[in-house]
C-alpha cells in the first residue's frame, strides 16, 4: 500500500490529503466507491425500517487507522459494521476470503495431487417471500448431495458459495424474481476425469434428487483453466507457472457472493431497491453464505484460519498479524463535505 503522492513523507507533512491506498500491483483499493455505495446502502436500509443496522452503516469505515513503514500502509484499526449488505464489509469479506483460499488452495496443491473443477447449481427464480425457504431447502439439499457416494468417491474437498442475485429485466417473466444458486470449487483427484469422472447428466440428476425437484435444474460443470501466464512469470519453471495461474483462476472464483450491484440499482434510493433489501435481510437472516468440506476444510483449519463472514475484517492477510515496531500512525476519516477520504499525521 502506497500513499499519494509520491513522496509520502511529504504528504504526511501537511494535513488533509486525500487518501490512496494501493496493492502490491499499484492498483488503487477503492475506499471511497465503498464508503459511498455504503452510506447509499444505509439509506435504503433506513427507509426499509431497518434502523439499527441503517445507523451502524453510517458509521462502518467513517475512520480507519493505518500503520506506516517503509511507504507502505496497512489497516489497523477500523470499524466494520458486519451488516450482511454493507458494501464496506463485503468488499473486505471478499478480500478475505480470497487471500485465505489462495493459501489452502496453495496448501492443497503442495500436499495433493489434485485438479479443480467448477461447479453451478441452480433451482428456478422465485419471488420475495420464498426466499428464505428456498435458500434453507438448497442448505439441507447440499447436505444430502454432499453426501452421496458418487460424490464422496470423487471429490476430495470443496469450497461453497451461495450467491443470489435479483432479475432487473423489465421485459422479463422473471422480473422481480431471485435466483440463488451454488457455487461450488471442486478439488478432484488427478484420475478424475478417468475412472471417477461425474458427467453433466450425473451431476444435473444428483442435484435434482437431493432437491426434490419435479423438473431438471440448470447445472453447470467446467475444469477451472488456468489464466494465460503473466510476463512476470517467463523465467520461472513451466510447472510453477502453471500452478500459479491456475491459482489466480481459482481466486477469481472465490469472492464474497453477496455483491451490493445486485441489491441497489443506481445511485438514487428507489422503491424496487427498497423492496430488495427488504427481501435479501429477512432471507440472509442468520445464513451463512459460505463452507468447505472434505480437504479444504481440513486444511482450513490447521492454517488455523479465522471466520471470513462474522470474523475480523481488519486483519485480513499475513502482514496484518504484526505491526513493525517504529511504524508511524495514519488517520484517515470520511470528510461528508468533501465526500472522500482525507488523511491526516
Amino acid at each position: 500500500m502506497h500513499l499519494y503522492p509520491h513522496d509520502s513523507m511529504d504528504m504526511l507533512s501537511k494535513s488533509n490529503k486525500i487518501l490512496s491506498d494501493k496493492d502490491g500491483q499499484g492498483k488503487e483499493r477503492d475506499w471511497k466507491g465503498k464508503k459511498k455505495r455504503s452510506l447509499l446502502m444505509a439509506e435504503h436500509h433506513e427507509i426499509a425500517e431497518l434502523g439499527k443496522k441503517a445507523e451502524r452503516m453510517y458509521e462502518c469505515g467513517s475512520f480507519l487507522s493505518f500503520k506506516l513503514k517503509d511507504e507502505r500502509l496497512k489497516l489497523y484499526q477500523a470499524y466494520f459494521c458486519k451488516a450482511r449488505l454493507c458494501p464496506m464489509c463485503n468488499w473486505r469479506r471478499s478480500l478475505k476470503i480470497a487471500f485465505q483460499n489462495k493459501k489452502i488452495i496453495q496448501a492443497v496443491n503442495e500436499r495433493e495431487n489434485v485438479k479443480w473443477v467448477f461447479l453451478t447449481l441452480t433451482v428456478r427464480n422465485v419471488g420475495g417471500e420464498e426466499l428464505k425457504d428456498t435458500m434453507d431447502l438448497m442448505t439441507k439439499a447440499w447436505n444430502r448431495f454432499a453426501g452421496y457416494v458418487k460424490f464422496k468417491r470423487s471429490i476430495k474437498g470443496y469450497f461453497r458459495a451461495l450467491e443470489v442475485t435479483r432479475n432487473w429485466d423489465k421485459e422479463s417473466e422473471w422480473y422481480g424474481t431471485y435466483h440463488p444458486h451454488f457455487h461450488v470449487l471442486l478439488a478432484v483427484p488427478n484420475d478424475y476425469f478417468g475412472r471417477n469422472y461425474i458427467k453433466q447428466a450425473e451431476w444435473t440428476s444428483m442435484w435434482q434428487r437431493a432437491m426434490k425437484l419435479d423438473y431438471i435444474p440448470i447445472v453447470h460443470v467446467a475444469k477451472v483453466k488456468p489464466k494465460k501466464e503473466s510476463p512476470d512469470f517467463i523465467e520461472m519453471e513451466q510447472e510453477i507457472k502453471k500452478t500459479i495461474a491456475e491459482q489466480n483462476a481459482i481466486f477469481e472464483v472465490s469472492k464474497y457472493p453477496m455483491k451490493d450491484t445486485d441489491v441497489i440499482r443506481g445511485n438514487k434510493v428507489t422503491p424496487e431497491n427498497v423492496q430488495t433489501v427488504k427481501d435479501l435481510d429477512r432471507a440472509l437472516a442468520y445464513k451463512r453464505l459460505i463452507s468447505y468440506g472434505g480437504l479444504l476444510k481440513k486444511i482450513h483449519k490447521e492454517l488455523n484460519l479465522s471466520d471470513s463472514e462474522d470474523g475480523d475484517l481488519i486483519h485480513i492477510d499475513d502482514e496484518s498479524d504484526e505491526i513493525a515496531n517504529g511504524a508511524v500512525d495514519i488517520m484517515a476519516y470520511w470528510h461528508v463535505g468533501l465526500n472522500n477520504y482525507m488523511i491526516r499525521r
